[in-house]
């Protein structure tokens, strides 16, 4: 089987139940960001030490959920029946969890942090950015057309997620965490 259709030469590009569209309108636009993100997760699972197995078998299940995503959102408003629809409340519950769980050991957040400290904990930042683009894009999505209502709880929890586990990557090599400054208390 050949990777190249020729069908989306024009611009086009069909969905998963057949419709049509342009490859920047929003639906397309949303799934395609989820595709984005979903590859930045595997470059963060490039750089968590292979002795952190739990967070890369996290990794890989959160992979997993999000194709399982952008499927939902490769059918059209009108094919979006709750049949398909494969994120749920139970996700977004077992996010919570491990929030608590991967922030039991690490200091109380007292200030705001920067994304950086580590390449790993850098990605994780990098990681939660592009989760909260996709949350925007869902949302403006949404708001025009059918989708799934538990999507939108479930990507914001996931932000929140990536930014437990940018900290949780510095407490496990000791890295202090980068905190930001005032602008008036910084020295130059």
């Amino acid at each position: 089987m050949r990777i190249y259709t020729r069908q989306g030469d024009k611009g086009m590009t069909r969905l998963a139940d057949g419709v049509q569209l342009a490859k920047d309108d929003m639906r397309v636009e949303t799934y395609g960001y989820i595709d984005e993100l979903n590859s930045h997760i595997g470059l963060l699972i490039a750089e968590v030490p292979a002795t952190e197995t739990g967070l890369l078998a996290d990794l890989l299940l959160l992979q997993q959920e999000l194709f399982d995503l952008g499927g939902e959102l490769a059918f059209s408003s009108a094919g979006q029946q709750e049949a398909i629809w494969q994120v749920n409340n139970a996700w977004t519950l077992r996010l919570e969890r491990q929030i608590d769980d991967y922030s039991a050991n690490l200091p109380v957040l007292r200030n705001f942090i920067l994304p950086s400290g580590s390449r790993a904990a850098a990605q994780a930042h990098v990681v939660r950015t592009l989760t909260r683009r996709c949350e925007r894009l869902l949302l403006s999505l949404s708001r025009a057309e059918q989708i799934n209502p538990a999507i939108l709880p479930y990507i914001n929890r996931l932000s929140d997620w990536f930014f437990t586990i940018a900290r949780y990557l510095l407490a496990c090599t000791a890295t202090p965490e980068v905190l930001w400054v005032k602008a008036t208390e910084r020295s130059r």
